[in-house]
């Protein structure tokens, strides 16, 4: 990571200008040609410091990244890493995976909309970075002044309602602002804080551009702080910005995580089988909770059995130490569905446990009824 630290006078103004007029983009054409176009007809010309936002879909459309097969969950499964979280809805079933562009996001970025007349779904490109200093590189070429560009795509957030423009992919520009060391405006030191730069000038563009609008592109003036006079091969870049492996905290879904550790992997046959929880439990009675959780609990043991009741499971198994074992694995897999499971009742010879189901009360939960 960068160690530089550029100062921004607080009271510098950030312009943010929509590039309009650019035409719809097909494969082969030149980005930079594109770009270029939609300059001219905006009455912009590029300064030293300015920072180039281009959608991702111009870019995708540019490569010839489309696909015109029928079928979604074909076309996102080849594009995913792995599986984050899956939840069924009543059509199909969202994933929220890590795609191979690098980010974790919802379809792993496939997308139907703006895809011009032919129709199709936009897949990202698997090298976003590379496309930003293509691009970069060729501007200040023809600009001849220091240039930076962020290629940005839309994405939900954990913990948050609503979707927001982010950096993909960045060339020329400082990704994040490292302040750990610093000092706040009362004089104390600081420790953890790293401003997501790339992210925020990202979505500060958006507002002027947009899909609904058809303008892909903005160019922020106000930021030349954050362009470098030249590269830095140790330049934190878009890919960069995705934790993974130990520093990813949220590698699996609440839900995926404790399945996982059941055998049943996000996005294998195995999840099809056991069942994939739905989207809201509004749309799941209990006894159909009850029942992916019971597949759950048993999936992968050689010795056991389970009868559903509505209020109630009976477990059975050959020894006492593998119905403890089941008995543990169906408590885990009723915590998935929002319920609790408490075992009563254990037989004279400890091979069977009857184990009552109950909802899960408490401040975070919403038990399916």
């Amino acid at each position: 990571m960068s160690t530089s630290k550029p100062a921004l006078a607080p009271s510098a103004p950030v312009t943010v200008t929509p590039v309009i007029g650019i035409p719809e983009v097909r494969e082969g054409d030149d980005l930079a040609n594109v770009v270029d176009a939609g300059l001219i007809r905006s009455g912009l010309r590029l300064v030293d410091g300015d920072i180039v936002v281009v959608s991702s879909k111009i870019a995708s459309k540019s490569l010839g990244l489309v696909t015109h097969h029928p079928d979604k969950d074909r076309v996102v499964a080849a594009e995913t890493e792995y599986v984050v979280a899956e939840r069924a809805l009543p059509d199909r079933v969202a994933r929220v995976v890590r795609a191979k562009a690098g980010p974790i996001m919802a379809a792993a970025g496939v997308d139907g909309s703006n895809t011009g007349e032919r129709g199709g779904w936009l897949l990202l490109p698997h090298d976003p970075d590379a496309v930003c200093a293509r691009l970069r590189d060729e501007l200040a070429r023809r600009h001849g002044v220091r240039v930076g560009v962020i290629l940005s795509d839309t994405s939900g957030r954990p913990w948050r309602i609503g979707q927001v423009d982010f950096a993909l992919g960045v060339h020329g520009v400082l990704a994040t602002d490292d302040l750990r060391g610093g000092l706040d405006a009362d004089g104390r030191r600081l420790e953890v804080t790293t401003r997501a730069l790339a992210d925020e000038i990202a979505a500060a563009a958006d507002l002027a551009k947009g899909k609904v609008h058809a303008v892909p592109a903005a160019v922020v003036r106000g930021l030349g702080s954050f362009v470098p006079e030249t590269d830095d091969p140790a330049a934190v870049r878009g890919r960069d910005l995705v934790r993974s492996g130990p520093d990813d905290w949220f590698g699996y879904g609440r839900v995926e995580a404790v399945r996982a550790a059941l055998g049943v992997e996000p996005g294998t046959t195995d999840a099809d089988a056991v069942g994939i929880p739905p989207a809201s439990h509004r749309d799941s009675t209990r006894l159909d909770a009850v029942g992916r959780a019971v597949r759950a609990a048993l999936h992968g043991i050689d010795s056991g059995s389970a009868d559903l009741g509505q209020l109630s499971v009976t477990l059975s198994a050959d020894t006492p130490f593998e119905l403890g074992r089941l008995t543990a694995r169906l408590e885990a897999a009723l915590w998935c569905e929002w319920l609790r499971g408490t075992p009563r009742q254990p037989s004279a010879d400890g091979l069977s446990v009857v184990v009552e189901v109950s909802g899960f009360a408490d401040r975070h939960s919403q038990a399916p009824r």
